[in-house]
């Protein structure tokens, strides 16, 4: 069986091997693999800065963004041969821990929780995988063609989750959203914004390429100028950057009540200047909330199943601006101009 696996904490060392069928005691639901989205994640632990192979294995088979398509499983399980399916990347940790065992494992509190293709077990860059049905999210056939972009889409949806129950603590009635970045996320973002009936804005520095077309044909406005200089003042912020420039503009420029949501990772040892009193003084008397999100649950995959299917599915498929084959993995890696979502396809 072919697998895309990488050695943690070696550098380069991404290759495609044969290793043997996922075990049966891996979970009684065999999945043959379709696709698997990249993602800087991936980049990073082909970098080897961080992922960690399952106990015993001095592997990882990577990939976390993922779509396949049930090949056998057990009477009541609840799923079929040809059902099309997504695996949940994150899974409980084993003592739980209160929210792990409330099935809220995103907000796991003792750091032992696993995910597939990062932490402790192996991820979804191989021909075939297995799993337990509580590990399986279904998806309708619609979707065949764009599953693949389920896990990023959990990501905003838990994000507008949280935003809308952070709303809910006053009266709110946000017109204005914001979105820095126009990678997968940043639009996947947006799109959610634009689902809820809001003015969605959305900041990249490109002016070229795909990106600006895909925001405006959303119906939302792009921008690539800063935020500041744009003197747009978002009731919500989604910051998908994870750059500390555009971080400080998101908390420094937001209409008043505002909610930011910061969803990108940041790389440490960045300095920059920055008035922590005055920052203080304007989230206090503006009641503004700022809050971090990671990851994602079970309910988060089925809004984000929901958003997929309620969108444009043409627009959709546009996301995904380079299909690979898995053997040609090492050009899905090469990251060009016009790329916004490349697919390897297994």
């Amino acid at each position: 069986m072919r697998a895309l696996t990488v050695r943690p904490g070696v550098a380069d060392s991404l290759a495609l091997v044969d290793l043997p069928e996922p075990p049966a005691e891996d979970g009684a639901v065999l999945v043959d693999g379709l696709a698997v989205g990249l993602c800087g994640t991936d980049i990073e632990i082909v970098a080897a800065e961080y992922g960690q192979a399952p106990p015993g294995s001095e592997l990882l088979v990577l990939g976390h963004e993922n779509l396949g398509r049930i090949a056998e499983a057990p009477a009541g399980s609840g799923f079929a041969a040809g059902d099309l399916v997504v695996g949940i990347v994150r899974r409980p940790d084993p003592v739980p821990c209160p929210p792990c065992g409330a099935g809220e494992w995103d907000m796991c509190r003792n750091g032992r929780y696993t995910e597939h293709g990062i932490k402790g077990q192996h991820g979804f860059a191989r021909e075939r995988w297995r799993t337990d049905p509580d590990g399986l999210v279904r998806l309708d056939p619609a979707l065949a063609q764009v599953g693949v972009l389920l896990e990023p889409t959990t990501i905003v949806a838990k994000a507008w989750e949280q935003v809308e129950r952070i709303g809910q603590r006053a009266f709110w009635q946000p017109r204005v959203a914001v979105v820095t970045g126009a990678g997968p996320v940043g639009l996947l973002a947006a799109l959610l914004g634009v689902q809820r009936g809001l003015e969605v804005h959305v900041f990249d520095r490109v002016t070229d390429g795909p990106k600006p077309q895909l925001v405006r044909d959303l119906g939302a406005t792009y921008h690539h100028e800063s935020l500041p200089d744009s003197k747009v003042l978002g009731d919500v912020l989604v910051e998908c950057t994870g750059v500390p420039s555009v971080i400080v503009d998101v908390l420094t420029h937001s209409a008043t009540d505002s909610i930011a949501c910061l969803t990108g990772v940041s790389a440490v040892g960045h300095v920059l200047p920055l008035d922590i009193g005055g920052l203080n003084r304007s989230a206090v008397l503006a009641n503004d909330v700022v809050f971090g999100t990671v990851n994602a649950n079970r309910r988060h995959y089925e809004a984000a199943a929901q958003a997929l299917l309620a969108a444009d599915q043409s627009w959709l498929a546009r996301l995904i601006t380079r299909r690979v084959p898995l053997a040609d993995y090492p050009t899905a890696f090469a990251r060009g101009p016009q790329d916004v979502k490349v697919v390897l396809e297994i």
